[in-house]
């Protein structure tokens, strides 16, 4: 026996795929599919207030070397203020990777529902329900092994 996929709720093996306790023989899943939801505004507004929080200290910043230019200061408060600025900018850097790293994991919750279906013995079942977009693309990729092989080797 192969095991595809394996992980707290899910292990798909290549004689059957175990779902939260349930389990379902791979000869008698038919047909399988996914769908996919509607897109989620909070997982969109989320990216978005994210991209803003990265880029706000630039453009703080930038209005800042602005004002130190056209400002009518001497040569120190000037060179003060744009001093102040990048100090500003480098103080943000640690705050701009953590800040990139949810936005990474954005993309890996997605933005959508996906749900993974299968035909056994003529019903439709729900195998998965999620918002992981890479732990639903291993699963599905993990089943559709599973299934490959099965009709490379036969009935056992």
């Amino acid at each position: 026996m192969t095991t595809f996929y394996a992980d707290r709720s899910i292990r798909i093996t290549s004689e059957a795929i175990r779902v939260y306790g349930r389990i379902y023989p791979l000869p008698t899943l038919t047909r399988i599919w996914s769908e996919r939801g509607t897109r989620r505004l909070g997982a969109l507004a989320e990216r978005g207030l994210l991209g803003v929080a990265l880029i706000a200290p630039l453009v703080a910043a930038a209005i800042g070397l602005i004002i130190a230019l056209r400002l009518n200061a001497a040569g120190p408060t000037r060179i003060a203020v744009i001093g102040g600025c990048l100090l500003v900018g480098l103080a943000t850097a640690p705050l701009a990777d953590l800040l990139f790293d949810r936005l990474d994991r954005s993309y890996d919750r997605g933005t959508r529902d996906l749900q993974l279906w299968a035909e056994f013995q003529g019903r439709p079942v729900l195998l998965l329900h999620t918002r992981d977009t890479l732990r639903f693309g291993r699963i599905h990729r993990a089943l559709q092994r599973a299934l490959e092989q099965q009709q490379r080797l036969g009935p056992r």
